[in-house]
């Protein structure tokens, strides 16, 4: 994708395909989708109590039950199961705990081959579940491509591979031809097949599949039940919703990108907007025409990327590029849609798949995550140890956030492990500035990355400046 620069005609062509879209996400509008639990009304009580249903705090409800099946935990969501990132999500559900390995490298590379190995036994658990409980998420082991659209980042997937096989990855590098051999695309120019760190999932059916094994388990879970407050009264915490009361000896925080209950943690993490759109089902002749018989998810390799893979039905999801910060971290559902984020999507949609320029878009969506300087989550505690929380996930929280709830799990209990003795665990990202300076570095961040990305991906003194700082910006 080497111009932006777009005729009328293309122009036309992206708005046209977006004309009948539905402003809701694609894996949430589902026949199948539950019915809402209960409500919180009156006082309980708990062992432990989780808030926040998403990935993160259904990982800790379910684990804690494995763990100790005489615990009594109850999960608190604010709206429903799901209903947040963990739902809407792409569904790449990768092995990285650290936002990819060179990443991982540079913050920690100490930790790294034990984060590697980490990684691979987290994933191996996500399916196991999986499987074990008979979750209906659309499970595919498909692996990821990484592309190259421009001629520069073609030796940096060349170092992604060899790092790859330093690693054990199981890694494929391929040229021109071998990747649109896989994927048919004018703009692809070469690429790396990770093959056995990633798999596809159906993100809102992974989260109402452990809703179901949680309860299965015996936890407590009410929904439409937002925590106004949370306080320490003597060896108990006390959490409140605007219809009732949880006292608790330990409570888990999966509240992410949402304020935290813990104030100290606000300053390192920062709400931000993803956004995506899906095309209506692929005929057979139009699936025919880019191939993808080995269905893996897609990743492009710029600063501001796109990713985009396959649903169960043949529809393309296609998102990501934009990442949009709103002043003060304001977090509104009228945010969910924006209409020039999904043009352009459109737009570099159909320059990526030419052929498919009859396809037309059946959902638009949004929706805030939560980032921080090191792109990967950040650990903690609070309240003597009564409070844990896992946060800062950066759009790998469909896999990382099972590891989380181990990290939580092992704090709240007082174990030392070798997870919560690593330096990754212990260690902290980079603080993002108060308003509005921190405005202003998000806003020159961006520019900055949309340079580098027009300029064969040479950052500039801005972007060396944070690099040599550990500050960062990226969804």
């Amino acid at each position: 994708m080497n111009s932006r620069r777009y005729s009328s005609a293309h122009r036309r062509l992206a708005v046209n395909a977006l004309s009948d879209a539905e402003p809701s996400c694609y894996w949430l509008d589902d026949v199948d989708a539950p019915d809402p639990r209960d409500t919180l009304t009156g006082g309980d009580t708990a062992d432990l109590v989780v808030v926040g249903a998403g990935y993160s705090g259904l990982w800790t409800a379910l684990i804690a039950k494995q763990r100790n099946p005489e615990r009594d935990v109850v999960l608190l969501e604010g709206k429903t199961i799901g209903w947040a990132a963990s739902g809407r999500n792409g569904g790449f559900c990768s092995a990285s705990l650290t936002h990819g390995q060179a990443n991982g490298m540079d913050w920690y590379p100490r930790d790294m081959p034990r984060l590697e190995r980490l990684g691979r036994q987290n994933l191996a658990g996500i399916v196991e579940t999986i499987e074990k409980f008979g979750i209906d998420c659309k499970l595919e082991k498909s692996g990821e491509l990484r592309v190259a659209t421009m001629e520069y980042q073609l030796a940096d997937i060349w170092v992604d591979y060899q790092r790859m096989l330093d690693f054990g990855d199981d890694a494929v590098l391929l040229d021109q031809d071998a990747v649109r051999a896989e994927l048919k695309s004018p703009t692809f120019l070469g690429a790396v097949w990770s093959k056995d760190k990633t798999v596809m999932v159906d993100p809102a059916r992974l989260c109402w599949g452990l809703a179901d094994a949680c309860e299965e388990l015996g936890v407590r879970i009410y929904e439409n039940s937002w925590v106004n407050s949370m306080v320490r009264e003597g060896a108990t915490m006390v959490l409140t919703t605007p219809t009732g009361t949880v006292r608790a000896n330990k409570v888990a925080l999966g509240t992410n990108a949402f304020p935290s209950l813990l104030k100290r943690v606000r300053p390192y993490v920062v709400p931000v907007y993803d956004y995506a759109i899906a095309t209506e089902p692929l005929t057979d002749d139009q699936l025919a025409s880019i191939g993808w018989k080995n269905r893996q998810g897609v990743g492009d390799s710029g600063n501001l990327f796109h990713y985009y893979r396959l649903g169960e039905d043949n529809s393309i999801l296609w998102g990501g590029y934009d990442v949009v910060y709103h002043y003060g971290g304001k977090i509104d559902d009228s945010f969910d849609q924006r209409p020039e984020t999904f043009q352009r999507l459109s737009e570099h949609f159909f320059e990526t798949f030419p052929q498919l320029e009859d396809v037309k878009f059946s959902h638009t969506w949004g929706g805030v995550i939560d980032t921080c300087s090191r792109f990967f989550p950040f650990y903690g505690t609070g309240h003597g140890g009564k409070v844990a929380h896992a946060t800062g996930f950066t759009g790998l929280g469909v896999g990382a956030t099972r590891f989380g709830a181990q990290v939580m799990l092992d704090l709240l209990d007082g174990r030392k492990t070798d997870i919560t003795e690593l330096e990754t665990v212990r260690g902290k990202p980079v603080p993002f500035p108060p308003e509005p300076l921190r405005s202003g570095v998000i806003n020159m961040t961006k520019w900055s990355v949309e340079r580098a990305d027009a300029n064969e991906g040479k950052r500039n003194m801005w972007l060396r400046t944070l690099d040599r700082f550990g500050l960062g910006f990226d969804s």
